[in-house]
């Protein structure tokens, strides 16, 4: 049985599916979830980006609740979805779309910006005359991701179908489920999530800052330390196998 007692502050579902992963590797865990997925009415521009998915060469779908609502409004619309060409920063993104029949490419190593960068599917897939790529995400996010595929001479949109906000707690309700439960370890999973961990500390965060703190990428982990916490794990990616393998080899603090 592992010694670690681990937050998790994913959306409430996938932190129902974090916790039954980990608990079948032995590892406790207790959920607040800091962040919810309230879907946004779509403006024109993102309407005919909807209807126009076959004008590009490339469309990336960034998290599951993108994929998801992607599914919900070309269904909504009675639209089809072209089957090839697209691709997802992880796995459980991927499968979300593959069981809708589409074919999805996304990096075997890592899921972040920089491995899906580094695809040799996603290259090919821009290599040609005056690429379109097309960004399936919330309202802000991977901005990496658009810049360098600007630099490679692709010309991105953007389809915008969710924003994420902080749900309502009680001042406080953070560092009492830490202490009350004992537990020895933060998870967050973008840098929108230790944002909102931060902003639920608040004048707690120099006591919670002394916990390891497991991130998902090199750019979470340089902004939890620009934050001051002193112990980050970066887990190179925000899948339940990232993390769990993240914890295993990681010794859980003395308690």
């Amino acid at each position: 049985m592992s010694h670690w007692r681990l937050l998790l502050t994913r959306p409430e579902e996938d932190c129902a599916a974090l916790a039954q992963s980990l608990a079948g590797a032995g590892i406790a865990s207790s959920s607040l979830p800091l962040l919810a997925i309230e879907p946004v009415a779509l403006a024109q521009p993102e309407i005919e980006r909807l209807s126009a998915l076959a004008g590009y060469q490339a469309r990336i779908v960034v998290s599951k609740p993108a994929a998801r609502l992607l599914l919900a409004g070309l269904a909504q619309a009675g639209l089809q979805a072209p089957t090839a060409g697209w691709f997802s920063v992880g796995e459980a993104t991927a499968r979300v779309l593959q069981d809708a029949g589409l074919q999805v490419a996304f990096p075997s190593a890592g899921d972040d910006s920089e491995a899906l960068l580094g695809l040799a599917d996603l290259r090919q897939a821009i290599a040609c005359s005056a690429p379109r790529v097309l960004i399936v995400r919330g309202v802000g996010g991977r901005e990496l991701l658009a810049e360098r595929l600007a630099e490679q001479g692709a010309s991105v949109d953007y389809l915008q179908l969710y924003r994420r906000r902080l749900p309502d707690y009680p001042a406080g309700t953070l560092i009492r489920q830490v202490e009350r439960e004992r537990l020895n370890g933060l998870v967050v999973s973008s840098g929108q999530g230790l944002e909102h961990l931060l902003r639920m500390a608040a004048a707690d965060w120099p006591r919670l800052a002394r916990l390891p703190l497991f991130v998902p990428s090199p750019r979470v982990a340089d902004q939890a330390r620009a934050a001051g916490a002193l112990q980050v794990v970066d887990c190179r990616g925000a899948s339940a196998a990232a993390l769990l393998a993240a914890v295993q080899r990681s010794a859980a603090p003395a308690s």
